[in-house]
C-alpha cells in the first residue's frame, strides 16, 4: 500500500468518526425533555401556612363601637366651660376632700381611675358616680404603655375600669397605644392645663398655673392619688369660685 493510499484511508477513517460522533450529539439534544409552558395553577400541594400562637388578651375580633367625643356636646355655644380632671385615684383619704370641695361650688369632674385602686378601695368608685361625676379609665396599674409588651399593654387597656375615655399614664401614647384604646371602645383624652400638682410645688403656685394658662373648653390636669394632695385641695378650693367669678361652670366629661 502506498503512503498516498494509506492517507487517504487514514483521513476517510477520520471523516467518518466526525460525522457519526455529530449525528450522535445532534439524536440527543433532540431526546431532552422541552420546558413545560407555565400554566396559573401549581402542580405541587402549596404548604399549609402556619398557623399564629394566639397572643394573652388578645384584641377582639370585631372592634367595640367607637367612643364619642366626650367634650362635644359642649362645643356648641357661648357658654364658657372647664373641663376638671382628676388622675390615680380612688384614694380613700384625697377623693372625699376632692369630692367635698367640687360639691361646695356646684361643679363636676372627671376621675381617671386606676384598677387596682379600684379594686384596693371598693366604694368609692360608687361615691364618685352618685355625686354626678364621671369615671374614665387610667389603666390597671399605671405603666408606660409604650414600653411594655402588647400582650401587657393590651390587658391594662382592655381590662381597666370600665369607661369610653382612657387616659394614657403620663400621657405616654403612640399609633399602636391609640390603636389598643381604640378597639376598647374608648376616645383618648389627655389635657391642655397641667399644673404640676403632682410635684406639689405648692398651693398659690398650682393657682396660679390655671388661672394663667386656662382657656374656653380645656381640660385641666389634677390628681386624687398617688400621694399626698392637700395642695391639690386648697388650689382648687381657691381656683373653682375665682374661675366661676369669670362665668365659667364646670361639668364632667361624657365618658
Amino acid at each position: 500500500m502506498s503512503r498516498k493510499f494509506a492517507a487517504f484511508v487514514a483521513t476517510g477513517v477520520a471523516l467518518a468518526v466526525v460525522v457519526g460522533s455529530l449525528l450522535v450529539l445532534a439524536l440527543g439534544h433532540e431526546r431532552q425533555p422541552r420546558p413545560a409552558a407555565a400554566t396559573t395553577q401549581s402542580t405541587t400541594t402549596p404548604a399549609p401556612t402556619p398557623t399564629e400562637t394566639p397572643t394573652l388578651n388578645a384584641p377582639p375580633s370585631t372592634p367595640r363601637k367607637p367612643a364619642p367625643n366626650p367634650t362635644a356636646a359642649f362645643a356648641s355655644g357661648n357658654k364658657k366651660v372647664l373641663f376638671f380632671s382628676f388622675d390615680d385615684g380612688p384614694d380613700p383619704v384625697w377623693t372625699p376632700k376632692v369630692l367635698q370641695v367640687l360639691k361646695k361650688y356646684g361643679a363636676h369632674a372627671t376621675f381617671f381611675e386606676l384598677g387596682s385602686m379600684q379594686t384596693a378601695h371598693p366604694g368609692l368608685r360608687e361615691q364618685v358616680l352618685a355625686a354626678g361625676h364621671t369615671i374614665g379609665s387610667h389603666s390597671i396599674t399605671h405603666p408606660q404603655l409604650t414600653a411594655i409588651s402588647a400582650a401587657k399593654r393590651h390587658h391594662e387597656i382592655f381590662d381597666g375600669p370600665g369607661s369610653t375615655c382612657f387616659r394614657p399614664p403620663y400621657g405616654a401614647s403612640n399609633p399602636k397605644v391609640r390603636a389598643d384604646i381604640k378597639a376598647a371602645g374608648m376616645v383618648q383624652v389627655l389635657w391642655d392645663v397641667d399644673p404640676r400638682d403632682w410635684a406639689r410645688p405648692g398651693t398659690n403656685a398650682i393657682v396660679h398655673n390655671i388661672l394663667t394658662h386656662a382657656h374656653n373648653h380645656n381640660i385641666i390636669l389634677m390628681h386624687d392619688g398617688g400621694g399626698n394632695r392637700a395642695q391639690t385641695v386648697a388650689a382648687l378650693d381657691k381656683v373653682l369660685p375665682l374661675l366661676k367669678a369669670q362665668g365659667y361652670t364646670f361639668p364632667a366629661m361624657n365618658c
